[in-house]
């Protein structure tokens, strides 16, 4: 399995399911391997969003379905977030990163303290360890002062926060080009690179 392929998507419960199915997309076009967490609370939100129960349709036939079987050049395994003894609870498996898209605060304050209570959590604080990166998109607004504290606190233990702030210069016509910007940044963050997803500022 080629690291440089591999990465772990975990979705909570905020609001900007969008997002991850977005980054999703690009990543299955584009032959990447994805371990896939979904919180239960982010179940709910996928539904009221997305029209998804994750419950009863895997996220894989989800993607297949919103955007045809062509889409799907890549792969996807789905773990429990209970599944404490999946491989990207161990630091032992490497890989390109992990991307917790949507962010909740709850998640962002229980990694923010070191817990890993559950297989996000868990696999976040391996990445944080073990230096590969973490990138955290946080959808919540406003924020309260313990909200920002966190958001410190987590960034200065090694992840990359990229907060759900979409940019308008490149002129979007549609809520997945606002989407596109936000999964663009966290590639770039990822070291993938050319993904043609925003026009860079100035072009």
């Amino acid at each position: 399995m080629d690291m440089n392929k591999r990465l772990t998507v975990a979705v909570t419960g905020a609001s900007g399911a969008l997002y991850a199915v977005r980054l999703l997309r690009y990543l299955m076009m584009n032959t990447f391997e994805v371990d896939f967490i979904v919180s239960d609370a982010g179940k709910i939100t996928f539904k009221v969003e997305m029209d998804a129960n994750l419950d009863k349709e895997d996220i894989s036939a989800f993607l297949k379905k919103k955007f045809g079987p062509s889409v799907m050049k890549g792969s996807i395994k789905t773990y429990s977030n209970d599944s404490i003894s999946a491989p990207m609870a161990s630091g032992s498996v490497r890989r390109l990163g992990m991307v917790i898209v949507p962010c909740s605060m709850k998640t962002m304050s229980a990694l923010a303290h070191g817990a890993a209570a559950n297989l996000i959590e868990r696999s976040a604080d391996v990445a944080l360890k073990e230096r590969f990166p973490l990138v955290v998109v946080p959808r919540e607004t406003p924020m309260n002062s313990i909200q920002i504290k966190n958001m410190l606190k987590l960034s200065q233990a090694g992840a990359l926060i990229v907060p759900a702030m979409p940019a308008f210069y490149q002129k979007p016509q549609s809520l997945d080009d606002l989407a596109d910007f936000i999964t663009g940044r966290v590639l770039n963050l990822l070291g993938i690179e050319g993904h043609g997803l925003f026009n860079d500022w100035g072009n």
